[in-house]
This record gives structure tokens, C-alpha cells and sequence, in this order.
């Protein structure tokens, strides 16, 4: 059914969605214990303080020292585990720092290391989780039950139910649960999310159709030929995952600078240790060493814009995401729903007879306000858009997926395919069958009294400005933009011959498309814009995966790391540049906090600073950059 119903069974199509809410429970655990591991510190320091205030001063470093084991016990717990994924970061140091402050009975110094650490790791989580609660809202695609004949009624049943030589009922608006073959009416099937065919496809008794696509027509019946784990839908779905495991990890901006300065904080602080004899100093060093430039700097200003890109209709999923959209270097783009809309649009009026063009469209929308086709609707939307008057059709009976007739003012008149139209005139066939038409474009033929009046001419036309956000996008850096689409080949290359694209790839499979964008991975971080079902394997095996949220199928929205919250290409461009600020901002942090913090560490080393004194002084820092970062929240 369509809307947001989600399959319940881990071998069906909804096992991505399963994994999904698995992982969104993980970020519900992180966003409840990270916000306590902020607090704790932070409540610890100021009762330390408070009990000096009150005389009480010999509890102040037991209490600042309860109050860094619950950070310090979750950061080693983290590092564990990085290491077994072979992963050195410089949540080390702050973990050295920390456990020398105890050891040596500097609890102060300790519980401000904490509360720094903590306060860093809660704002980096903060953008991912926000990213996933907004996402729930654009699941809106898999099929969670089916329509089933059985003796004589109909039920309704989980898809893990249905089992092949099962009829359903697909009803129109509804999404073909599994594949299957018709076995009665006319399927009228919008398959652009699977193929990129951006114009209804029409199957007959006998034709097999796939899961995944929407019934725009009327109801038909389907013989289901396997169960749903085994179908098409699902079998993208495992591709998905696959390219999700298959991907190559982008490293953090903080994780790229981690081993070098790991390194250098371990020599100046074992050096001054062996130098003078004076574990204090070796703490000294670390405490400042604790790289908050890049614990705290590097987050507020991936987050700040994370946050200004959502206001904008972009939602990055996290950090790393933001990281990435600032370095891609290639572009490999979906036709069918990015580069054009995705749907039939009248492009041309072709009178075959002594009567104005707006009057074809009129005659012909005033009769299929009758219809739910949906080349009908496009028909009623554009004459209602142009001010035209309709008139009330009667006596109106359609063959779905051929054409509709019926009476309009006194006279009668007949809509529909080619076919269809010529059946019900005279001598209207070499009229119909002459003229050049658009590659891959619908024709509808309009008939009055058995005398042909003209043709309509519908196509997916290409997106205002496309041919500028390309060459904005090659201004940007963008050293190569290919083409992948699903559609046949003459269709992709007579849409896009106006762009400057540097390859078009169609007639692709899913699968293919993985290919197409390993292919580019060559020549730097790729970015992969798609919409459909047929674009989720490649969009999660892109370095950077950007989806078109308000139309995209929901595998394609789960699988990206962006997604356009509204239906405008061309938003990508101030993502990019956002992301681009973004990350200069966080560089500019990093270096700055560095070199002051490397400053500090040799002061430190020389015995001119003592671990607490070299606590504040990191804060200062800290907030000096944390302030510099923030600017990434303005334009």
C-alpha cells in the first residue's frame, strides 16, 4: 500500500528499513547517554567548587574525581572499540590526560578534561541524530501488506504471506508488492523509481510486471510469480546493503590529524618525563595537549553547517557527510526526476485541423476530468492552468490505458492513444502518422464527431536552468559530470544534447550503476544524484549520495548521505558552498588551536605550567575557537 507503510519481515524489501530503526534505536541510546556524560562533569565541577565555598574543600577532589570516571569509563569503552576496527584516534589523548590527572591527584584538572571531552563528543552526535529524526518523515514507499484473493473475498495479508500463484488485487496508487504477471485488465504502471522511463508503460494479460512500481491506472489483478524476498524490489534492497558495506570510508577531518599529533604529544610528553624525572610535567603537556581545537572547534562548525544547510532544504546526514559535499571532485547524475521532473508535460499543441490549439486542450480536458490516467491529470492540470474553461462530459466509457470517450456540448469526442483515436475516425490515419515527434514522448490524439482535430504532444522535459547549475557546477570544481540513467539510450541523449556533460550511460541495470560510479571514483570523491529505486545501490556506494527527498522513492532517501528536502536541483550548489565554509572555518580552528596548543605543550614541558593552569589555558583556546567556528552559522 503506498503511504507510509514499511514491510515487518527482515528478508523482504523493509529489511533496509529494519536495519534503519535498529540504527535509529543505537542513536536514541547515544542521544540519551551523551547528554548524562555532559552533565555529570559539568555538576561534578561546580560541587567540587561549591564544597571549597562552603569549607568543606577536602571533599572537592573526590568529587571531581567521581565525576570524570563515568566519561573516562565511556571513552575507554570507545576506544576499544576503534581499535578494533583499526581506527587511532585522538580520543587517546584525552584518555591519557584524564587517567594521569587521577593517578597523580590532579582531580580538577581531570574533571575539566572530562567535561571538555564530553561536551565535544555530545555536539558531534547532535547533527546526526536531528538528520535521522527528520528522515522518518520521507520513508513513504515499501509496501507493507498486499490484497488477496481468496474463495471468493478479498484480505488483506503481511507481504511474507504472499506466495507465488497468489492473486492481488493492485489497486490504483498503490505500489506492485511482488513481482507477478496480469492476469486481469490493463496495468498502466509509472515505473520511472525502477528504469528511469518517466512516461506510464502499459501491461496487457500475460506481461509480467515488477515490484516496486505504482499503479496509476485503474485496478488490475496480478499472479504473483515470487514471494517478496525473492522479487525485484528486494533484490535492489540487498544491492543497497551491499554498497553500503562495499563503501570506501572518507576519514574524518579530526581523524587526519590525529596520529601525527598523537606522535608529537607523546614525545614532548615523554621527554619531559625522562628529562627531569617529573611525572607532573609529562601530565602538564598532556593536559594541554588534549586536542579540543578538534574535540569541540571541528563539530561546531560541521554542525553549524549541517543547521544552515537544512534551512536552506538540505538535509546532510551528519559530519562526515558535510565533510565529504565539500571535497567531491566528479558527479555521475540520474535523468529521469533530477535532471527533468518526472513526469508527462504538454510540450506541444499540433492542430491537424481549422481549430485553435487551446481549443484541442480544452475539448480534451473537459473529457478526461473523467479519467484517473495520468497523462489524463496532466491534461486537466495544464488547461486549468492556462484559465480555460472546462465543460462537464457525459455518457463517458473508457478502455484504461487506451482512451476515453464520450459527449461534450452536443458533441462527441474521443481521447487517447493513436491507435485508439484513428479506430473511431475516417481517413485519420496518414494524418496521425505523419510529423516528427519527440524521442520518448507521449502523443494523445483528439477526435470530434469522427473528424481528427490535432495531436498532444507530452514529454519529461528537462529542468529549467539544468544546462547553468551544470556549468555552475563545473565552476565549482566539478572537473567531471556524467550521466546514468535507466532510460533507453536515444531518450537520454535527445533530452540532455543541449548539456555539457562528459558521458551518457543508459539502458543501465542497478547494478551497473555501481559500476559507473566506481569507474569515476578515480579522479576524486564522487557524488551520485539520483531519485528512483534503480538509483539506491549507486547513491550508497557514492562517496557522497544526494537524493531528491520530496519525490525520491524511500530507498533512495535512505540510502544517500543528502537529501534535497524540496524539488529544486539546483539547491545543491548552496549546499556545496555551505559545506565548502564549513570546512574552512573548521581548518582555520584546527590550525590555530593546534599551534597555540603545541605552544602550550612546550611551555608545559620547560615546568612553566601546571596541569590545572594548563586546563584553563586550553579552555581559552577553546573558546577561542569554538567562537571562530560559529561563524559558519552566517552566510
Amino acid at each position: 500500500m503506498p503511504g507510509s507503510e514499511k514491510t515487518q519481515s527482515p528478508a523482504s524489501p523493509g529489511s533496509l528499513l529494519l536495519t534503519g530503526l535498529a540504527g535509529a534505536s543505537l542513536q536514541r541510546l547515544h542521544g540519551v547517554v551523551r547528554p548524562v556524560l555532559v552533565i555529570v562533569p559539568t555538576l561534578g565541577l561546580l560541587a567540587g567548587f561549591a564544597a571549597r565555598l562552603a569549607g568543606t574543600g577536602q571533599w572537592s577532589g573526590t568529587i571531581w574525581a567521581v565525576a570524570t570516571i563515568p566519561v573516562l569509563g565511556a571513552l575507554l569503552i570507545e576506544i576499544v572499540a576503534s581499535l578494533r576496527r583499526g581506527d587511532v584516534g585522538l580520543d587517546i589523548v584525552a584518555a591519557l590526560s584524564m587517567t594521569g590527572a587521577l593517578v597523580f591527584g590532579e582531580h580538577l584538572a581531570a574533571v575539566v578534561v572530562a567535561l571538555m571531552y564530553a561536551g565535544g563528543q555530545y555536539l558531534e552526535s547532535f547533527a546526526e541524530r536531528h538528520a535521522n529524526r527528520e528522515m522518518t518523515a520521507l520513508l513513504s514507499r515499501v509496501p507493507r501488506t498486499a490484497i488477496r484473493h481468496r474463495n471468493g473475498r478479498l484480505e488483506e495479508v503481511g507481504l511474507d504471506a504472499v506466495v507465488p500463484q497468489d492473486r492481488l488485487l493492485v489497486r490504483q496508487g498503490d505500489v506492485v508488492p511482488v513481482d507477478g504477471v496480469v492476469t486481469e485488465g490493463m496495468a498502466v504502471l509509472d515505473q520511472s523509481a525502477l528504469t528511469g522511463e518517466s512516461v506510464p508503460v502499459q501491461k496487457g494479460v500475460g506481461e509480467p510486471v515488477m515490484s516496486g512500481v505504482t499503479n496509476v491506472g485503474g485496478a488490475f489483478d496480478l499472479s504473483a510469480t515470487h514471494r517478496a524476498a525473492e522479487s525485484t524490489y528486494a533484490g535492489i534492497i540487498r544491492l543497497i546493503e551491499a554498497a553500503q558495506r562495499s563503501k570506501a570510508p572518507m576519514a574524518r577531518m579530526a581523524d587526519r590529524f590525529a596520529i601525527w599529533f598523537l606522535l608529537l604529544t607523546i614525545v614532548l610528553a615523554g621527554g619531559a618525563w625522562l628529562w627531569t624525572e617529573d611525572p607532573i610535567r609529562a601530565l602538564a603537556v598532556l593536559v594541554i595537549a588534549t586536542p579540543c581545537p578538534l574535540i569541540l572547534a571541528v563539530p561546531v562548525a560541521i554542525v553549524s553547517g549541517v543547521s544552515r544547510a537544512a534551512k536552506a532544504g538540505v538535509l546532510v546526514k551528519g559530519g562526515k557527510a558535510l565533510e565529504t559535499l565539500a571535497r567531491v571532485r566528479a558527479l555521475v547524475i540520474d535523468k529521469t526526476g533530477t535532471l527533468t521532473h518526472g513526469r508527462a508535460e504538454l510540450v506541444e499543441i499540433r492542430p491537424l485541423a481549422d481549430v485553435h490549439p487551446a481549443e484541442i486542450l480544452r475539448l480534451a480536458a473537459s473529457l478526461d476530468q473523467a479519467s484517473k490516467h495520468v497523462i489524463a491529470r496532466a491534461l486537466v492540470q495544464e488547461a486549468r492552468a492556462r484559465g480555460l474553461d472546462l465543460s462537464v462530459p457525459a455518457n463517458v466509457e473508457e478502455i484504461p490505458g487506451e482512451g476515453v470517450e464520450g459527449n461534450l456540448d452536443g458533441r462527441h469526442v474521443a481521447v487517447g492513444g493513436v491507435h485508439y483515436v484513428a479506430q473511431r475516425t475516417l481517413g485519420a490515419g496518414q494524418a496521425l502518422a505523419n510529423g516528427d515527434h519527440p524521442v520518448g514522448a507521449v502523443l494523445v490524439a483528439v477526435a470530434v464527431d469522427g473528424r481528427i482535430l490535432g495531436l498532444l504532444v507530452l514529454a519529461d522535459r528537462l529542468r529549467l536552468g539544468a544546462a547553468e547549475l551544470i556549468e555552475d557546477l563545473r565552476r565549482l570544481g566539478i572537473r567531471r559530470i556524467v550521466l546514468a540513467s535507466g532510460d533507453r539510450q536515444e531518450v537520454a541523449e535527445a533530452v540532455t544534447s543541449g548539456l555539457n556533460l562528459d558521458a551518457v550511460h543508459a539502458d543501465l541495470t542497478p547494478d551497473s550503476k555501481i559500476g559507473i560510479v566506481q569507474a569515476e571514483r578515480r579522479r576524486g570523491p564522487v557524488m551520485m544524484v539520483g531519485d528512483g529505486v534503480n538509483d539506491a545501490p549507486a547513491l550508497a556506494a557514492a562517496d557522497l549520495g544526494v537524493a531528491m527527498g520530496t519525490k525520491g522513492a524511500a530507498a533512495s532517501v535512505e540510502a544517500a548521505d543528502v537529501v534535497l528536502l524540496v524539488d529544486q536541483l539546483d539547491r545543491i550548489l548552496g549546499a556545496i558552498h555551505t559545506a565548502r565554509r564549513s570546512r574552512r572555518i573548521a581548518l582555520q580552528s584546527v590550525y590555530a588551536g593546534i599551534g597555540l596548543s603545541a605552544v602550550g605543550m612546550v611551555v608545559a614541558a620547560f615546568g612553566y605550567l601546571t596541569p590545572v593552569q594548563g586546563a584553563l589555558i586550553q579552555e581559552a583556546i577553546d573558546v577561542a575557537v569554538i567562537l571562530n567556528a560559529l561563524r559558519a552559522l552566517r552566510g
